[in-house]
């Protein structure tokens, strides 16, 4: 065997623990910004949590300017939108406060300030990153206040387009934040539907993660473990919401899930993106509807892999264990049984097949995808 060759990189600052908001406006000071622009969500933006970080800036002299245009599955109207008021208020920097769509479009702000390429130039492909002028990259400082996406330790962003209802990773080294604060305390007010579909999000970076043909020793241990989190902590805060030793252990499952997944993504998420840009579904709730059926869809490739992994987990009976173990995990979470629960129609199959087969985590799937094969897991899943 040829010894293998590889290049990786691992995350930022991460300032981890209850109560470490009051931290936000030492580490926007400490990182240039005068005048920051909070990014949030339309529903996040009425919360107590955010008027509290709003407060904490605004008693350092840093303003309180927020954005909260922001929708589920953030597409290239918000981030204009955005922009628009990044560029009015004169701001000089983004904290991206909430769950993925809110990180994700904080960090396209901060991007497209003043690039000269449209931002489907900077899509996750080759070295198209380079087409970007990182001197005009405004900083950011992530503050999650979910626990699924892993954002907050990375160097891309998903966004729709909305003329063709598909989702484009766009990345740049610059995108990943300067600072993360990961307070639990700041999850505890998520709605319980929320806890399960970020939680399960969690689980399918893991789980692809592990399961990615690619060389990355490192990822696959982080990804292990961050699987044992989620198994062992998610059915607790969905049955208590205050337990915030488990929140913690939630939010750290996240960051692992982001950081080990730079080994790859698979099926699971290639279907789930096609399905949340055409329908608006919750991301990491439509990767838990599909996981059981991808890992059937991947057994022969990985069987082994996973055999291992339920041995660490303490799971008994190998593969089938696991699966059984994830069935159990989506029915105590009251997850959609399926695809067609979640409103997806047979009729659009083909549709959704042509996007999932486009989509770039496809690349990562242990078992090859095709047009023929992709169709069927789909149809599996309704």
């Amino acid at each position: 065997m040829t010894a293998p060759t590889a290049n990786w990189s691992y995350p930022t600052a991460v300032k981890f623990g209850p109560g470490r908001i009051r931290e936000l406006a030492d580490h926007c000071k400490a990182v240039g910004m005068k005048k920051p622009l909070l990014v949030t969500d339309k529903a996040l933006a009425a919360l107590p949590i955010t008027a509290q970080a709003l407060d904490i800036l605004d008693a350092a002299g840093l303003g309180r300017a927020v954005f909260s245009e922001v929708d589920p599955n953030p597409n290239e109207m918000n981030m204009e939108a955005g922009l628009k008021v990044y560029r009015a208020g004169g701001h000089d920097g983004v904290v991206c406060f909430g769950g993925g769509s809110a990180l994700d479009l904080g960090k396209m702000v901060a991007l497209m300030v003043d690039q000269k390429v449209s931002v489907w130039e900077l899509e996750d492909i080759g070295d198209w990153w380079t087409r970007a002028n990182p001197a005009t990259i405004a900083p950011i400082i992530a503050v999650p206040t979910t626990a699924g996406t892993g954002s907050e330790v990375g160097r891309a962003g998903v966004l729709t387009n909305s003329a063709t209802h598909k989702k484009k990773i766009i990345f740049h080294p610059k995108l990943l934040p300067a600072v993360t604060i990961c307070d639990p305390e700041l999850t505890v007010g998520m709605p319980r539907f929320i806890t399960a579909g970020t939680g399960m999000d969690a689980l399918a970076h893991c789980l692809e993660a592990y399961s990615s043909p690619f060389y990355h020793p490192m990822s696959q241990g982080i990804a292990l473990e961050g699987m044992r989190l989620v198994f062992e902590n998610l059915p607790k805060v969905y049955a208590n919401p205050t337990d915030l030793e488990a929140r913690a252990h939630m939010m750290s499952a996240a960051a692992m899930g982001a950081v080990a997944f730079q080994k790859g993504l698979g099926a699971i998420h290639s279907l789930s993106h096609p399905v949340g840009a055409v329908y608006g579904t919750h991301h990491g709730t439509t990767n838990a509807v599909v996981m059981p059926m991808v890992l059937d869809f991947n057994r022969h490739a990985i069987e082994g892999r996973i055999e291992q992994a339920a041995a660490y987990l303490g799971i008994k009976g190998g593969f089938d264990g696991f699966r059984a173990r994830v069935m159990d995990l989506r029915a105590e979470l009251s997850i959609p049984e399926n695809l067609t629960a979640m409103g997806v129609e047979a009729s659009r199959l083909d549709e959704l097949t042509e996007m999932a087969l486009e989509d770039p985590s496809c690349s990562g799937n242990p078992v090859e995808m095709t047009r023929d094969n992709t169709r069927a897991l789909y149809q599996a899943c309704m």
